[in-house]
Order: C-alpha cells, then sequence, then structure tokens
C-alpha cells in the first residue's frame, strides 16, 4: 500500500463493556496486515468505565484519551488528530457498528479514483446493512434533506468509518465549527467546496443496540446544525471569508 503510516482515530463513549476488546480487534486487524499504523482512542466523557478499561489496552502504537467532559465525536476526533502522524487517517466509530476490516475496501476505492477522501456509504449498491427500519427512514430523511440542500455529490455522510489524505484534514479540520450532530456533513461540505476529490465505497454494518437513545430532540439539534452549515456557507459565505483572510496572512 502506497503510504508510510496510517493513524486510526476511534472516538468513544459509554463503551465500558466493549472499549477494551475493540481496541484489541482493530489492533489485531492491522497487525496481520503488516503495515505502519497506529491507534488514537479518545473518550468523550464517558460516565462509565470506558476509559480505565480502554487505556488497560495502551501500548507504545496504542494511545488512549480522556476529555474532561463530552462534547460530541467531532470534538473528539479533532483531539485524537492533534496526535496522529499518519499521512492517511481513519475515522472509526468506538462501537465497531462498522468493522475496521474495511479499511481496504475504501483504500483501494482511494488509490483507484485518486481520491483524496473515502467515505463509507449506506446506499453504496454494495453496502451490506443488518440495522433497525426506524434508523433506516430517519437516514433516507437526512439524506434527502442534506441532497436538497447542499447538492454535495455524494448518497451518504454520516457512515462511521471515512478515511483521509492528511492533507484534507490539516486544510479542513480546524475549520469546521460544529462539534456534535452535523460534524460528519460539515468536513464533507468543506472538503468539497475546497476542491479535494471525495469517492464513495461499500460497507458492512452491523448495528449493535445504541440507536434506542435518540430522540426527537437529537433529531431536532442535527437538523438545526444542518441548516447553519448551509447558512455559513451560502448565506454568509463565512467559508470563503476564512480561506481568503488564510491566503492573506501567508504573504
Amino acid at each position: 500500500m502506497d503510504f508510510k503510516k496510517l493513524s486510526i482515530l476511534m472516538p468513544m463513549y459509554n463503551e465500558e463493556a466493549r472499549a477494551a476488546s475493540n481496541i484489541l480487534e482493530t489492533d489485531g486487524y492491522f497487525k496481520e496486515m503488516g503495515i505502519q499504523y497506529e491507534i488514537i482512542v479518545v473518550d468523550d466523557g464517558s460516565k462509565d468505565m470506558t476509559f480505565p478499561n480502554a487505556a488497560t489496552m495502551q501500548k507504545e502504537h496504542i494511545k488512549i484519551q480522556k476529555m474532561s467532559r463530552n462534547q460530541g465525536k467531532g470534538q473528539a476526533l479533532k483531539e485524537a488528530f492533534k496526535h496522529a502522524t499518519g499521512d492517511i487517517i481513519m475515522f472509526l466509530d468506538g462501537d465497531l457498528d462498522i468493522h475496521p476490516r474495511q479499511f481496504k475496501v475504501l483504500f483501494d476505492v482511494m488509490d483507484k479514483e485518486n481520491a483524496d477522501v473515502v467515505i463509507g456509504a449506506k446506499r453504496h449498491p454494495d453496502s451490506v446493512l443488518h440495522y433497525p427500519v426506524k434508523r433506516k427512514i430517519i437516514s433516507a430523511g437526512y439524506f434527502l434533506m442534506v441532497k436538497i440542500m447542499f447538492g454535495l455529490p455524494l448518497s451518504d455522510t454520516q457512515t462511521g468509518i471515512k478515511i483521509f489524505k492528511r492533507e484534507v484534514l490539516d486544510k479542513v479540520f480546524h475549520r469546521v465549527l460544529i462539534k456534535r450532530y452535523a460534524f460528519d456533513l460539515e468536513l464533507l461540505v468543506l472538503a468539497h467546496h475546497y476542491g479535494f476529490k471525495i469517492s464513495e465505497g461499500p460497507v458492512v454494518v452491523d448495528y449493535k443496540g445504541n440507536f434506542g437513545r435518540i430522540k426527537f430532540k437529537t433529531i431536532f439539534k442535527m437538523a438545526w446544525d444542518t441548516v447553519a452549515v448551509l447558512y455559513r456557507l451560502k448565506i454568509k459565505h463565512y467559508y470563503d471569508k476564512i480561506k481568503t483572510d488564510m491566503e492573506s496572512n501567508k504573504k
């Protein structure tokens, strides 16, 4: 594989029962691949034993961090990225609803299509989904909303596995303002807006049961965050402004 090192960023929240085993499973898979890699786990202010359980897996190439309070997956990934040294960066949800073995599928897409970003897409024709009908309905509704508002050339934004060339996150990550619900969307909107090529790959999703926690309040906040991204992009032109300001500062 044509890269020097892979950084796997794994946010976790209230995963005490599976924290250590999921890290072990991820480590075992990449060890078998024979590549240079590191795993960076960030506990997003869990209220259970996630951090101490995950900390038992700490090694030279496995870093375990803890945030003092829950701030959202986006902020946890930002914190993890501060410690990443790889030239390819992988986002992998710590619940392992999507297994790390799908990295190879996404990287093959990146290599074949010369993409800067590859996301796992639930609507890819080769994807296999094992999750509740309720989740499918909400996911489809959100996708339709995003398609109408942004016209992104993507069929998904929220699936919990993505890979990036490092230069994408170096340029885009610090400009993402959302910490929680529409974090993935804002990140991909920015990458697309700044001209990076985004491709999609198939995923196998094996839902493990946390979806029942999502309430109407959460759905409302995600919709609100999504509208905020649209406002900054197409009305306020905030992302263009900060891009221009940064370019001016370099001169």
